[in-house]
C-alpha cells in the first residue's frame, strides 16, 4: 500500500466551536492560547471583543475552528450592544459545539442569560471554569462544579486557566471526538479569517482601551483610512472615533502625549503581529451617536 493510500485512510474531523460567556470571563485570552497566536485583543475592560473572530487550530487529523464572540450582556442599550448580543445568539445556532466560559466560583445573572441562550439549541456544551488558578481555597471548587453540573447536561465540566495554560491539553483532547468527521475547511497554515487590516484596527483599539480604562467610555472605535505596503514598510492611517469633544480631549492628552503613547504601543504591536515595519499615523475625530446608528455600524464593519 502506498503512502498516499494510507493518508487517505486517516479520518479527519473538522468543526466550528463557539466560545461564549458573559463579558470579561477570559474568552479572548483562551482563544489566543488555544491557537498559540494572538488574534483576539484583550483588556481588563468588559466587552473588549466586539466582533465574531475565527481562530483556526489545525492538527494532522483535526481542524478546530474556534469562534470568539462578544460577551453576552444583560443591558441591550444602544444599537452596538444589540448587534453584539445578536452576534452571540446567531453564532450559537451555527456551530457544532459550544464552550461556555464562566469565572472561578461565581455564577451571575449574566451567566444565567448565556445558559438560557445555549439551551435554545441542541448542541454539545462544555462548561469551562476559567481562572481557577486565582481560587485561594481549592476545596470550594468541587462543590461548585457539582452545583454547576445540575444546571445543564454538559458534555464535560473542565477547570482551566486560560492565562496560565492550565488544563488546555485536556480540553483539546476532549474537543476532538466531539467534532464531526469531515475534510478541513481552511488551509493548514491559516489561523484566522480576519485580514491584517482588521487586526491593525483592533490592535489600536486594544491600546486605547488598556491605556485609558475607565477614563474613556465604551463608545470608541477605530477606522482605517489608509493601509498600504511600500517595500518593507507598512503605512497605516487610522481614525479613533469618539462621540463627544470631551472624549477627544482625554484621548489626545496634554500636548498630545496620550495619543503618542497609544500610537507607539499600537505600532509595536502591529510590527510584532504583522512582521513588518510600520509607519502609523493616528487622528481622533468626533462622530456623534455612531454606536447607536445602524448605518454607521454597518460602515464600520460591526454588522455582517
Amino acid at each position: 500500500m502506498s503512502d498516499s493510500d494510507t493518508q487517505h485512510e486517516v479520518e479527519t474531523r473538522c468543526g466550528y466551536v463557539a466560545l461564549v460567556g458573559r463579558p470579561n470571563v477570559g474568552k479572548s485570552t483562551l482563544l489566543n492560547h488555544l491557537i498559540h497566536q494572538k488574534i483576539s485583543i484583550t483588556s481588563r475592560k468588559p466587552q473588549t471583543t466586539r466582533h465574531r473572530i475565527l481562530g483556526i487550530n489545525t492538527l494532522p487529523d483535526c481542524q478546530c475552528i474556534f469562534v470568539d464572540t462578544p460577551g453576552l450582556h444583560l443591558q441591550k442599550g444602544k444599537a452596538l450592544n444589540r448587534v453584539m448580543n445578536d452576534t452571540v445568539i446567531s453564532t450559537i445556532k451555527d456551530v457544532d459545539l459550544v464552550l461556555f466560559v464562566v469565572e472561578r466560583l461565581t455564577w451571575t445573572e449574566a451567566d444565567e442569560k448565556v445558559l438560557r441562550a445555549i439551551q435554545t439549541v441542541k448542541k454539545p456544551v462544555l462548561l469551562l471554569i476559567n481562572k481557577v488558578d486565582q481560587i485561594s481555597d481549592k476545596a470550594k471548587l468541587l462543590p461548585h462544579i457539582q452545583m454547576l453540573s445540575t444546571l445543564h447536561d454538559f458534555a464535560e465540566v473542565v477547570p482551566v486557566s486560560a492565562l496560565g495554560g492550565h488544563n488546555l491539553d485536556t480540553l483539546e483532547a476532549l474537543l476532538k471526538p466531539l467534532l464531526p468527521p469531515g475534510p478541513f475547511m481552511f488551509p493548514a497554515d491559516q489561523v484566522t479569517d480576519r485580514s491584517s487590516r482588521f487586526m491593525a484596527a483592533e490592535l489600536i483599539r486594544e491600546k486605547v482601551t488598556r491605556q485609558l480604562g475607565d477614563e474613556l467610555p465604551y463608545e470608541i472605535t477605530v477606522e482605517i483610512e489608509k493601509y498600504e505596503q511600500d517595500g518593507n514598510v507598512l503605512h497605516v492611517h487610522a481614525l479613533i472615533l469618539v462621540e463627544k469633544p470631551g472624549q477627544k480631549k482625554i484621548l489626545i492628552g496634554k500636548e498630545g502625549e496620550r495619543l503618542k503613547s497609544i500610537g507607539s504601543a499600537a505600532r509595536e504591536g502591529m510590527e510584532l503581529a504583522l512582521g513588518s515595519r510600520v509607519m502609523l499615523n493616528l487622528w481622533v475625530k468626533v462622530r456623534s451617536g455612531w454606536s447607536d446608528d445602524n448605518r454607521a455600524l454597518q460602515s464600520l464593519g460591526y454588522m455582517d
